[in-house]
């Protein structure tokens, strides 16, 4: 099964994927921090109510997550590209909730920034709360995943060190289109991919993620308790634009699809700011 948040006719809510409709359950408005792993699975379906997807706004998976944990450096290849060594601690920083856009939503290209990027990622959804977790039962918190693009505008990126500026500009990172339950998810073998112009531009598995989903929840719950709604952005593949040669970044009428097997397809529209 698959759920997204979305809006309809100016109300936002949960609704379970039931073919080409949204079947909304009852009471919740968005996945989040009110629907912890227990009262997903416990909440009631309204089937007289079901809409078709191409009537709704999809918004983002998690529409206000409180902490959103992203990792980078967590592909062999995109390492490799990088050309830095391998990591012997996830490389972490954030992102915030005014960061994130739907599927659907356009990428709009910042005037301010000439490399805006394109990452594709698997993300980890929070379902149950919980600190210090043992990275053997660290997928017992999980809700679900979803498809994420790390859109990254890389000329502010290396202007320091650190990279937040270059990783947390309002209204640029896509996720959606849907969670995925767990059980649905091949955690140990999934395609990933990222189409752009007709070309395909990242190609891998996530069996090449360095540090794998419990890995990386066993980490961040060392620092700070994770709670239902927090999101993980696992990290890229190899591919993305800044290191290909030429260097390739959106542009005005691209259209980007990030891709997951068993969990969907991320497409979003690229238009420069009005």
């Amino acid at each position: 099964m698959a759920y997204a948040s979305y809006e309809h006719d100016g109300v936002r809510h949960v609704g379970r994927i039931d073919g080409d409709t949204l079947i909304p359950l009852d009471g919740l408005a968005e996945l989040g921090r009110d629907t912890p792993s227990e009262v997903l699975a416990g909440a009631r379906e309204r089937p007289a109510d079901a809409v078709p997807l191409g009537d709704v706004r999809l918004r983002p998976v998690v529409p206000d997550p409180a902490k959103i944990f992203c990792v980078g450096l967590n592909y062999h290849a995109h390492v490799g590209e990088s050309r830095r060594e391998l990591p012997a601690y996830p490389v972490l920083f954030c992102k915030f909730a005014s960061s994130l856009i739907g599927a659907r939503d356009d990428i709009v290209l910042p005037p301010e920034s000439s490399q805006v990027d394109y990452e594709a990622e698997l993300a980890v959804v929070i379902g149950r709360a919980g600190r210090r977790i043992p990275a053997e039962r660290a997928l017992d918190h999980v809700l679900g995943y979803t498809v994420a693009n790390d859109v990254t505008m890389r000329d502010y990126q290396y202007k320091t060190h650190q990279w937040l500026q270059g990783k947390a500009w309002d209204d640029a990172t896509p996720v959606g289109p849907y969670l995925a339950l767990p059980d649905e998810v091949d955690l140990g073998g999934a395609g990933i991919r990222t189409r752009c112009r007709g070309e395909l531009l990242q190609s891998s598995d996530l069996s090449n993620l360095i540090f794998d989903v419990p890995t990386l929840i066993a980490t961040v719950s060392e620092f700070t308790a994770l709670q239902p709604g927090d999101l993980i952005l696992t990290g890229t593949p190899g591919g993305v634009g800044y290191r290909r040669d030429p260097q390739l970044f959106l542009r005005d009428g691209d259209e980007i699809t990030v891709e997951i097997d068993g969990i969907g397809a991320l497409t979003n529209r690229v238009r420069a700011e009005d």
